[in-house]
């Protein structure tokens, strides 16, 4: 007997596909490497809930959501300095928030018990070992020894996946296509995160840090306000660790990131209660590999859908948002008795008319802007010491405002060099 689909990884886009195929009766069995869901998702933290508030209606009342972000805040650190612009915005927030700070361990297992509760099968602790085969498509997975044939497979297994891989359909992807994030959860008492953002009670935070922290190399840092607790992480291109042969390790660094004053500030006694590190997909539109084969679907990180903008970072709500679609794929090809590529065909097409593909078509040329070494080094590094001229006193000769802001631009804008790069944000 065959199940109607597998799905391989109980992160958001494998619990999203696995809900909406329970939904409609289907028999689905949901394999998860680790000890549960959430055991080992760990994300930043932050999912844009607006653009997929309608795809799971039933959610948001009772999802365990830690705070609403209704300030955004961007700041750019230099040895000993830091520039922070702030952004305050109730409209964020309000009955409707545009994103919640969330956990992932938290939210993935009420995930998980809620698709359970639906009937599909979630099993812990089955990484896949191979794919099953039958004329040429993929027809189930093996797991320790066992069997389990299926019409269909959704590959949901990260941004290594293996089920793409033995499919033919994705390779290890290239250095310049992935960063490493480390993070850290840090137990603070919920007046304590308000006083220290500013925030009224219930409201969160979001800071983005770019700078020196990371060396010189592609990344930066982040801190998210959870109910108790703050997510402070780091993210560094593997192509920059590989290619620069910086000598330093990532932890290092991160270490070195925390000891920044202005993090230290945000993260003073903060209670250590979680520290991960996972592997993100940073190529863009231009990474995405084929999303179909004959009785296969990828979805989430496992087909390459996050997106770095420079100034936030989506990829929770694209994983949700595909392994529905993938899901309703799955369903279409059922009707028609059909699981080969073109039969699960509607999958890439339902994609590229969401605000997945929208937003991965828009930013297209990001991955390629961020390479830029001006980004994380020289830029901030000059605008903290622009601002340093304008606020440290100058006794026996000070000199005129206009003449240290034009000597910023002719350095750092009126040159050959940032014009070029000023000429590529254009196609953003």
């Amino acid at each position: 007997m065959k199940m109607d689909a597998v799905v391989v990884g109980a992160g958001l886009a494998g619990l999203a596909a696995a809900e909406t195929l329970a939904d409609a009766g289907l028999e689905v069995v949901v394999l998860e490497r680790g000890d549960g869901p959430g055991s080992k998702n760990v994300t930043g933290g932050r999912l844009y809930v607006d653009p997929v508030r309608d795809l799971f209606p039933e959610w948001w009342a009772e999802a365990p959501l830690e705070r609403p972000v209704t300030h955004e805040a961007w700041t750019l650190l230099d040895e000993g300095k830091s520039l922070r612009v702030d952004f305050q915005d109730e409209g964020l927030g309000g009955a409707l928030p545009q994103s919640y700070t969330v956990l992932r361990g938290r939210f993935d297992a009420w995930l998980g018990e809620r698709v359970t509760g639906k009937g599909a099968l979630v099993i812990p602790q089955k990484p896949v070992a191979e794919l099953l085969w039958e004329g040429g498509a993929v027809a189930g997975v093996r797991v320790d020894g066992e069997e389990i044939p299926a019409h269909a497979v959704i590959a949901c297994d990260g941004v290594l996946s293996f089920v793409g891989k033995a499919a033919g359909v994705t390779d290890r992807p290239a250095p310049r296509a992935v960063a490493v994030g480390v993070k850290e959860i840090l137990g603070l008492p919920p007046g304590t995160i308000e006083d220290r953002f500013q925030l009224e009670p219930g409201e969160g935070a979001a800071e983005l840090f770019v700078g020196s922290v990371t060396r010189g190399l592609l990344g930066g840092g982040f801190c998210y306000t959870n109910r108790e607790s703050l997510s402070l992480g780091l993210v560094v291109g593997v192509g920059d660790l590989v290619e620069k042969g910086c000598g330093e390790k990532v932890p290092e660094l991160f270490e070195a990131f925390k000891d920044h004053p202005r993090v230290r500030a945000l993260a003073r006694g903060g209670e250590l209660l979680e520290y991960s590190a996972h592997l993100i997909p940073e190529g863009g539109l231009d990474a995405v590999p084929r999303l179909v084969q004959n009785g296969l679907l990828l979805a989430g990180d496992a087909a390459g859908l996050a997106l770095n903008m420079g100034y936030t970072v989506r990829g929770m709500e694209f994983a949700l948002a595909s392994g529905r679609l993938a899901a309703q794929a799955v369903l279409e090809a059922r009707e028609k008795g059909d699981y080969s590529a073109a039969g699960l065909g509607s999958y890439p097409q339902r994609l590229k008319e969401s605000f997945v593909w929208r937003y991965l078509e828009a930013f297209r040329e990001m991955p390629r802007l961020l390479e830029n070494p001006a980004l994380f080094t020289r830029y901030p590094a000059e605008v903290c010491r622009l601002v340093q001229s304008l606020v440290r006193l100058e006794r026996e000769k000070p000199g005129k405002i206009s003449g240290k802001v034009w000597e910023f631009l002719r350095k750092n804008v009126l040159n050959w060099r940032d014009l070029k790069m000023l000429n590529q944000l254009r196609k953003l």
